[in-house]
């Protein structure tokens, strides 16, 4: 960037990015995330515990009472991943999985006590990156952020994330 040019007024009218551009966009994401999930990564090693443990236990925790294919489709993995990582997470009591009163074949998850208790932890490592970000940035960039992730979401999984969230981003 030129001296004396913000970013606002470097990147402002751009219609079409360069390769670089993009690759550059590219990398900053990678190294966004890392940032995103390395609090999380933490707390989850003192448990021995992955992100796949993290992704059920927030999407539990968003809807309590979801059935195991709910989550399944929420998440995009196989059956026999997601079991394994329930199965963790049941066993050492932060997850109830219980039968269906209306289909005795469906098994609904919510969160005990310990378990939004850690899934809490989690969350707060991230909401707290995130609104530290947002901060800094400013609304306009906020906006703009949420604009491309939304843009970037397939449209079936967009269709499903309007399902959960009720829509935008902010």
């Amino acid at each position: 960037m030129a001296q004396g040019q913000n970013r606002s007024e470097h990147t402002h009218g751009l219609l079409f990015l360069t390769d670089e551009q993009l690759r550059k966009g590219i990398e900053a994401m990678f190294f966004a995330y890392r940032g995103f999930t390395a609090d999380p990564d933490r707390i989850l090693a003192e448990k021995s515990y992955g992100r796949a443990h993290h992704r059920a236990l927030h999407f539990i925790q968003r809807s309590p009472g979801t059935t195991v294919n709910n989550l399944l489709s929420t998440l995009g993995v196989t059956k026999q991943s997601l079991n394994r990582v329930l199965r963790t997470l049941i066993c050492d009591g932060l997850v109830l999985n219980e039968v269906g009163t209306k289909d005795k074949r469906q098994r609904h998850l919510s969160l005990t006590d310990a378990g939004r208790e850690l899934e809490q932890a989690l969350s707060n490592a991230q909401r707290d990156r995130m609104r530290a970000a947002y901060r800094q940035a400013g609304a306009e960039a906020v906006y703009g952020f949420c604009t491309v992730l939304e843009a970037m979401m397939d449209p079936e999984l967009k269709k499903h994330y309007d399902q959960l969230t009720g829509g935008d981003i902010v």
